[in-house]
């Protein structure tokens, strides 16, 4: 069923379009949409927009633009804008679940998921990478992506306390969730895999390449493989591939 939008203050300076509070496809192709049309056709005064899950906030200098005359062309604009945006793009990005070379393992906490789900570390890493992912935002540091799409067998809870800190490009679940972590930090979810595709690269043109709204694939590679592609990427070679995605009924 369709929420309704509603326009929540962030301080004086920012205006959030919430559309929903759930974590679904739908709304977030509203919010989306919202995104798009806004920087297609910017007011005045809008600095910023930020897309969620299931809300876009809306930075703005109330010196330029009034919070009234944005809400009224945010209200406009959402009443006009479907979902119908550009073709995602879909990414397959290589990842390792094994070892590397020298015995630093990538998926290092796909036994401790195994043992929560019951689930053999062979089965946990064929469903990881046999699901369609869809990147619903950025948010907590740089290109940390948002992913939904997770196989419902591998909705294990985030952990009680954080571990230390994960590598560089780490593949994480949980909380029902997936992601992908691009800089080394403490966290709560769990390291299935890891990629040498750099979803964050401020080195590059295209920093983060990977939009939202996008869908990702992983594409497992043994641990050569993976050592390879991790010294390509290192020298700024891009090792994801893309294409352009036909939309399907995934989450």
């Amino acid at each position: 069923m369709e929420q309704t939008l509603r326009l929540l203050d962030a301080g004086e300076a920012a205006l959030v379009a919430e559309f929903g509070s759930t974590v679904d496809p739908a709304i977030n192709d509203r919010v989306l949409a919202l995104d798009a049309a806004l920087r297609a056709d910017p007011p005045e005064g809008v600095r910023e927009t930020v897309p969620t899950y299931r809300s876009l906030m809306i930075h703005y200098d109330p010196l330029v633009l009034s919070r009234e005359a944005l809400a009224g062309r945010v209200m406009a604009l959402a009443d006009g804008a479907n979902a119908s945006r550009a073709a995602p793009t879909l990414w397959t990005l290589p990842c390792c679940y094994a070892e590397t070379s020298d015995g630093e393992p990538c998926g290092e906490d796909v036994a401790a998921i195994a043992a929560l789900t019951g689930l053999s570390p062979e089965r946990v890493a064929a469903l990881h990478a046999g699901a369609t992912y869809r990147v619903y935002m950025y948010g907590f540091a740089p290109g940390f992506a948002y992913l939904g799409g997770l196989p419902k067998a591998l909705a294990v809870p985030r952990r009680a306390k954080p571990r230390p800190p994960h590598p560089a490009n780490a593949l994480l679940v949980g909380g029902g969730l997936a992601a992908v972590g691009t800089v080394p930090m403490p966290t709560g979810w769990y390291v299935i895999a890891r990629t040498p595709a750099r979803l964050y690269a401020p080195e590059r043109d295209e920093t983060f390449p990977v939009a939202a709204g996008d869908r990702i694939r992983f594409e497992p590679v043994d641990a050569a493989t993976y050592a390879a592609l991790e010294r390509r990427a290192a020298a700024g070679e891009v090792v994801a591939r893309r294409e352009s995605f036909a939309e399907e009924a995934t989450p």
